[in-house]
């Protein structure tokens, strides 16, 4: 198939699911709900984790050797949860993936994270992510919690979203990534919409926003902006995973985006250890539209170029990294 495709992977965690990380119920609710996850959509074929296999800590180590050693993912990005309110430790810790990050600087990227609501202190951690520690982008929540219950904010709000997203530029970062759709825990799916991305967007013309897991289920709606705005992004992390479970579901996902937006503004991202990246990656390359829903909604195949520009290419080009500089440096073979 596509062997020479370049696999940049844009999101993995490593969660920390141990009972006592959890500030109760609420945060065990979202714990369960992502382990119900990995069990609706990880194939029959493939291994499914008990939930005392799956309900750990995961280390560093172990997202490591799951990504880089398990499958054919050549980067990745380190990605934080800063649910603080709902976990001791925010769920996957920035610490921890800053030291992922460390363990491959040449392949893994560290995206920061912070709880705007914070104010201050939030700038304040954003400066010592880049500053120390090299975040190269930012992954922001719109539900936060206290003492369990939802509090939600919005990325148009210009008092607690603008801030962040100015220091941000102020730090050299024109990147950033949002949670939409895939309501957990007691996320009121409301504040999961993708409603507040125009404004985000439009007042910041210099900032590429990547909508994480395309907003499901609120799809039309996000290809509607994405169509709009030429500084949003979606990534099919969460969403790639229907793939082999839902074939047709994934046909009509991916066949939307590329009818809406296009090749260039899909980025792959694998979520491990929720699933394993290897089987969906296999997955992917070998799929196609099925020809009858490209010739009803007049979705474009799913060609072997895109599929490469969606693996990897896409991301790379959203971290200002050059497709072939950086096969050549990671000893990769030049597309053919």
């Amino acid at each position: 198939m596509i062997g020479d495709a370049f696999v940049f992977d844009g999101v993995a965690h490593p969660f920390n699911f141990t009972p006592k990380n959890a500030f109760g119920p609420p945060g065990q609710m979202f714990a369960n709900h992502l382990y119900a996850f990995h069990n609706a959509l990880t194939p029959d074929s493939e291994p499914k984790l008990s939930p005392e296999e799956f309900l750990k800590e995961w280390t560093p180590a172990d997202i490591r050797q799951m990504v880089y050693e398990q499958s054919d993912t050549d980067m990745l990005v380190a990605m934080p949860l800063p649910l603080t309110d709902l976990f001791r430790d925010g769920l996957s810790p920035w610490e921890e993936c800053a030291d992922l990050a460390s363990r491959d600087p040449d392949r893994t990227v560290f995206w920061g994270s912070v709880n705007p609501l914070e104010g201050r202190r939030a700038l304040d951690l954003m400066e010592r992510q880049v500053g120390e520690f090299g975040a190269k982008a930012f992954k922001f929540y719109n539900v936060r919690y206290d003492y369990g219950a939802p509090f939600p904010w919005r990325m148009d709000d210009p008092q607690i979203a603008f801030p962040v997203f100015e220091k941000a530029q102020e730090l050299g970062v024109n990147l950033i990534g949002v949670h939409k759709g895939v309501p957990l825990g007691p996320q009121p799916i409301e504040a999961t919409q993708t409603w507040d991305m125009d404004g985000a967007a439009a007042n910041f013309p210099g900032i590429n926003f990547v909508i994480f897991h395309v907003g499901l289920p609120f799809l039309d709606e996000t290809c509607w902006q994405l169509i709009r705005h030429p500084n949003l992004y979606a990534s099919i992390a969460a969403t790639v995973n229907f793939v082999v479970r839902a074939p047709r579901m994934f046909a009509e996902i991916i066949g939307k985006l590329l009818f809406w937006c296009g090749e260039d503004k899909i980025v792959y991202g694998s979520e491990a250890p929720l699933w394993h990246p290897q089987w969906a990656l296999q997955a992917f390359r070998d799929f196609s539209i099925p020809q009858d829903l490209c010739e009803g909604y007049g979705y474009p195949q799913l060609t072997d170029v895109a599929k490469r520009k969606i693996l990897g290419e896409n991301l790379l080009r959203l971290h200002g990294m050059d497709v072939e500089e950086t096969k050549a440096r990671l000893g990769r073979a030049p597309a053919h």
